[in-house]
């Protein structure tokens, strides 16, 4: 039997994963883009912005966990898995409504949207990885373009509305996320580069970091997963200290939008530019340059509004670009009939990692009892603490780099 090329791949392919891919993960960042209307509705605590998103990553660590344990996207179908995951992560978003404002529900209902969030990015990844053996970069290019767009969309459904919008931006997201799942299930096959494992063990896990290669691509992504989320997370809490500090009044949840929304245009970009000179230097370039934002960033708030929104964009640009690039970088350097455990437990270990940055940017910017009382008044200088990220990132990924440049 001879196996297809990626340039057999039928052209509605692509497209279908990665508007599925984006309608999958609307959901994410819905209880982010609502949250100020709740607190407003309810009075919730200022720290309820790091505790709703990190309910949500601790849900989607939990998943990829067990999917990863459990070895889910290689031993079954991983079209099936995208399907049924990304309409139960509707569901669960959809429950909110029901919360009346309890703190506890709300962030329970946050979690297994996270949980059920496990089995739409990295398996879409893995679909896509399926499809396309060649040209991985620039396909993962797409996808998680498509990913950053999902995450983007509350904050414009918000922005277009008033506080009183936040339901619909709940049925909204709840809707777009089950289509994506219900396109993926009727309308795509898995891939002809599938290889199916045979079975789960714990000891195939660890081993996947026994290979070099794939443990530097790994732990560039880790760097970068360090920066990402939390650069994301605290977009709106940005952008309102900056409208504290300089008394004007930007919509807070269209530029989050904006700014983050941008960063899919970077993913693009970027796919294409790793045809050419590699997987690797895209993401070296991408994760130098958000470092060097991170650096620069207390700077950011001096500047005048369009200056200051301008250094946002370039730095979600710069974010978010390397991301599909690690993903592919991991998916070759993993082992054929494993890529799908493999990128299901970096994304889990990445996703850990961000729990223990937004709670520390949380306790710096936002805590105003924390014990180092210089950072009360230097709130903006604590941004700095996301540059430790890319700079273990890029020191991780020097072999990768060297082996490709070579």
């Amino acid at each position: 039997m001879t196996v297809k090329t990626s340039s057999a791949v039928p052209v509605y392919i692509l497209p279908l994963i990665v508007l599925s891919q984006f309608a999958g993960t609307s959901v994410w960042f819905a209880g982010n883009a609502i949250l100020p209307a709740l607190q407003s509705i309810y009075h919730f605590p200022q720290e309820m912005l790091g505790n709703i998103t990190i309910a949500v990553q601790l849900g989607f660590i939990t998943g990829t966990l067990l999917f990863a344990l459990l070895t889910i996207a290689d031993r079954f179908s991983p079209v099936k898995v995208f399907m049924l995951s990304a309409l139960l992560a509707a569901a669960f978003n959809f429950f909110v409504l029901f919360t009346d404002g309890n703190i506890s529900s709300i962030l329970i209902l946050r979690f297994f949207t996270g949980f059920f969030l496990a089995g739409v990015y990295p398996v879409g990844m893995k679909i896509a990885a399926d499809w396309y053996a060649a040209n991985l970069g620039k396909a993962l290019g797409f996808l998680v373009g498509a990913l950053v767009a999902g995450k983007a969309l509350p904050h414009l459904l918000k922005g277009l509305g008033d506080v009183s919008m936040w339901k619909q931006v709940i049925i909204y997201t709840s809707c777009i996320a089950a289509t994506g799942g219900i396109m993926v299930g009727w309308f795509l096959k898995n891939g002809p580069h599938r290889n199916r494992a045979k079975g789960m063990s714990l000891h195939n896990l660890s081993s996947l970091f026994h290979r070099k290669d794939f443990k530097a691509a790994a732990f560039g992504y880790f760097g970068h997963m360090w920066e990402l989320y939390t650069f994301w997370a605290f977009v709106p809490v940005m952008l309102s200290w900056y409208n504290l500090q300089e008394q004007i009044s930007l919509n807070i949840s269209l530029w989050s939008f904006i700014i983050i929304g941008i960063g899919a245009l970077s993913c693009v970009i970027g796919g294409y530019f790793s045809r050419s000179i590699g997987s690797a230097k895209v993401a070296f370039v991408s994760l130098s340059g958000s470092g060097i934002c991170c650096l620069l960033s207390p700077l950011f708030f001096l500047l005048p509004p369009a200056f200051f929104l301008a250094a946002l964009l370039i730095w979600s640009c710069l974010v978010i670009a390397d991301s599909p690039q690690f993903s592919a970088l991991v998916s070759q350097t993993a082992e054929s009939s494993r890529k799908g455990t493999a990128l299901t437990l970096v994304t889990s270990i990445g996703f850990a990692i961000t729990i223990i940055s937004i709670e520390t940017m949380s306790y710096f910017f936002m805590n105003d009892q924390q014990i180092i009382p210089w950072f009360r008044s230097n709130k903006a200088v604590s941004l700095i603490i996301m540059a430790a990220g890319p700079l273990f990132g890029i020191i991780s990924m020097r072999s990768l780099l060297k082996k490709q440049t070579a």
